[in-house]
């Protein structure tokens, strides 16, 4: 079938995965960014407060796994750069030249490389969540906390704590849509 320019259009199974390049693309790239700018202000709004002095949260387990929270929320905003690829991808894989479509081999590429970057992600927002999780669990089942009669404002774990916990799995979620994007897409090429 040839269109007005007189060119060939694309064979209807590659325009069928140029869509569902451009509907994954888009629908990982919305999601990705609403759970990563959600994240990223929570952890915002927990670095400030934290940094007041004899803020409960400030202390070194809380620190590091905010700062693997933090790796995990940059590996998400690659994982967003590579949901926005996707969609780059299927209008190259629309185009009636076909010297301008990407290569099968490239675009698989660019599918493993989405892979590593969100199982990268979420390996670090993971051991960020156990680090915050862990330091609340002891500042809950401290002693002081427990056995005196002495309230201690420094062993309370507030709802900003818990937000940060919230804020870290938001992103794991977002590496979680973007592995399932991935491998759904890598799926679709290899059927064809």
């Amino acid at each position: 079938m040839f269109d007005k320019s007189g060119t060939k259009s694309p064979p209807a199974s590659l325009e069928a995965i140029a869509n569902q390049f451009r509907l994954t693309g888009w629908i990982g790239f919305w999601s990705q960014i609403v759970l990563g700018v959600v994240s990223a202000i929570v952890l915002l709004l927990f670095a400030v407060f934290s940094q007041r002095t004899g803020s409960p949260s400030n202390n070194p387990g809380t620190g590091f796994g905010i700062f693997l929270a933090v790796c995990g929320l940059i590996a998400l905003g690659m994982s967003v750069y590579c949901a926005f690829r996707y969609t780059r991808l299927g209008r190259q894989l629309r185009s009636s030249n076909p010297a301008n479509r990407p290569r099968k081999v490239y675009t698989i590429q660019v599918i493993k490389f989405a892979l590593v970057v969100n199982l990268v992600g979420m390996l670090l927002s993971l051991f960020g969540a156990y680090a915050i999780i862990g330091t609340l669990f002891a500042r809950a089942i401290s002693p002081q906390a427990i056995a005196t009669g002495i309230f201690d404002p420094n062993r309370i774990i507030g709802g900003l704590d818990i937000l940060a916990v919230q804020a870290n799995t938001n992103t794991i979620f977002g590496h979680l849509l973007g592995l399932a994007s991935a491998l759904w897409l890598l799926n679709r090429i290899n059927r064809n």
